[in-house]
């Protein structure tokens, strides 16, 4: 044991030295594989308690570098990135379920990486690259995006319309997922609205789009779509979707919900005041455009 430890600690060109070998024992023993939340109880009582109010990694981490609270003060270690918060969440066996508290509740964590490129069979498909700067601007009314919300597994959905400028959003149950019955979704929403309202619909590449030219031929309303895998840009009513959820939880029986109480959530949500609106509602917006026309 001794012979090891002279071995161990015995510097290259000079004699071993009791001093010098105690400081190299106790620089090594600060190296631990220990995970960086671990290392310190405060900071990690901090983050599970921002976590359990549903509080995302990253604005946990944003927090944490801006306004670093009072008890931490004394930490060693006062801030952490979003990336280790993530993987706290997720190999934390103390307490398995705090994926919970994140907005999608992901039980396992996706893997990162660029998804493959599909080639889209939509027929006479327009791209969201063709669209106007009108449109991209938000400078006109009667600009929608479109997307389905899905429920337990079933034929059941629902087609959520969003208007890009007012934030006005149309609510249609359908009882399968097929073209046709997105198809006649968009029509009612249209046909809810004024005459000429409705100017165009930006759409992603799912096959109960397969039918769009139906709502072009129809009612001349432009269709346009996003790139394959990229629906942040129809970020409008992706954010919708993340609203609608207070009020359909993922994995509901969509055979439960009908159409009576989707206009109750629409209502609800279009009388909400926006900040993005000055604090009006979009049916207030709404409102105003048509007494204005």
């Amino acid at each position: 044991m001794l012979s090891r430890e002279i071995k161990r600690h015995k510097p290259q060109f000079s004699p071993y030295k009791a001093e010098l070998a105690q400081r190299a024992a106790e620089r090594k023993s600060h190296y631990t594989n220990k995970k960086k939340l671990d290392k310190c109880d405060k900071l990690k009582q901090y983050v599970i308690q921002q976590l359990e109010d549903d509080l995302s990694p990253e604005q946990v981490a944003g927090r944490l570098k801006n306004y670093s609270p009072p008890q931490l003060k004394n930490a060693r270690q006062k801030t952490v990135c979003k990336e280790t918060i993530y993987q706290y969440i997720y190999q934390n066996k103390d307490d398995p379920f705090l994926y919970k508290h994140l907005r999608r509740h992901q039980r396992r964590r996706q893997k990162r990486g660029q998804r493959k490129e599909r080639i889209p069979i939509i027929p006479d498909r327009t791209s969201i690259h063709e669209r106007s700067k009108v449109i991209e601007a938000k400078k006109r009314y009667g600009d929608f995006e479109g997307d389905m919300l899905c429920g337990k597994r079933g034929r059941e959905a629902v087609s959520v319309h969003y208007e890009r400028r007012s934030m006005l959003v149309a609510l249609e149950k359908l009882a399968s997922k097929e073209a046709e019955e997105t198809s006649q979704a968009f029509g009612r929403t249209i046909e809810n609205l004024p005459d000429d309202f409705v100017k165009s619909f930006t759409l992603d590449n799912g096959m109960e789009n397969f039918k769009h030219t139906e709502i072009k031929n129809n009612y001349q309303v432009e269709t346009y779509f996003c790139d394959s895998f990229k629906s942040w840009q129809k970020g409008g009513v992706e954010n919708m979707n993340g609203l609608l959820r207070q009020y359909i939880p993922k994995g509901i029986d969509m055979t439960k919900i009908d159409q009576n109480y989707l206009k109750e959530i629409q209502e609800k949500l279009n009388n909400r005041p926006r900040k993005s609106l000055g604090y009006l509602t979009p049916n207030e917006v709404l409102s105003n455009v048509l007494n204005t026309q």
